[in-house]
């Protein structure tokens, strides 16, 4: 199983599932691997989102699994007996960020503004989702990385695709979430593969050197 470094170092993009059935989540995995995401996450106000988690880290071993939309320090146990490893929010709650430390799992909290961002870090989160990025400009992000320990990992959220990532990527953006872009309710696999291949393929030529 990689870790958390190694898995955003070979491909800083988390895959967000919402909406995913249990019975749908191999299948989509699947192809999100074979395109190269190595981050998935799968809210908890999605259909058995823990039934969906355990079928994803069975099948994929070599991606790293969690869940979205985690509000309480009960739900992060939830998702850790279920075999997840990240835990997102679009908040920062410290007793969320307690009780993923305490069982070793990583933690990615949604912040706005650099008060949340410093006292995030401080409580251990291992990267930062920009939440939402609608509003949250590039502009905004060279702000905030201007003052951020230089290691802080910074993944916009809300509204990414394929041709919004590049003024992001210039401002110091580290990586993205990518949820309506690349997975909706009840689409098709092959649907899932053909974004997840075009999102990959535009993050890799923005990158490329």
């Amino acid at each position: 199983m990689p870790d958390w470094e190694n898995a955003f170092g070979t491909c800083p993009l988390v895959a967000i599932l919402r909406g995913l059935r249990p019975h749908e989540a191999v299948g989509h995995g699947r192809v999100l691997a074979d395109a190269g995401f190595t981050l998935i996450e799968v809210p908890l106000n999605s259909p058995e989102p823990l039934d969906s988690i355990a079928r994803l880290v069975t099948a994929l071993p070599r991606t790293f699994v969690g869940a979205g939309t985690v509000l309480s320090a009960a739900a992060v146990r939830e998702v850790h007996a279920a075999g997840g490893r990240l835990i997102v929010a679009p908040n920062f709650d410290l007793e969320v960020a307690a009780e993923a430390t305490r069982l070793g799992l990583t933690y990615l909290p949604g912040v706005g503004t650099l008060t949340e961002a410093f006292a995030a870090l401080k409580a251990g989160a291992a990267g930062l989702k920009l939440f939402p990025a609608e509003i949250i400009t590039p502009a905004a992000v060279r702000a905030m990385r201007s003052v951020l320990p230089a290691r802080t990992k910074l993944l916009p959220v809300g509204g990414i695709d394929a041709r919004t990532m590049g003024p992001y990527l210039t401002a110091g953006a580290d990586g993205f979430g990518l949820g309506g872009s690349l997975y909706r309710p009840g689409q098709e696999v092959c649907d899932t593969a053909a974004s997840a291949a075009e999102i990959v393929a535009a993050y890799r030529k923005l990158t490329r050197g």
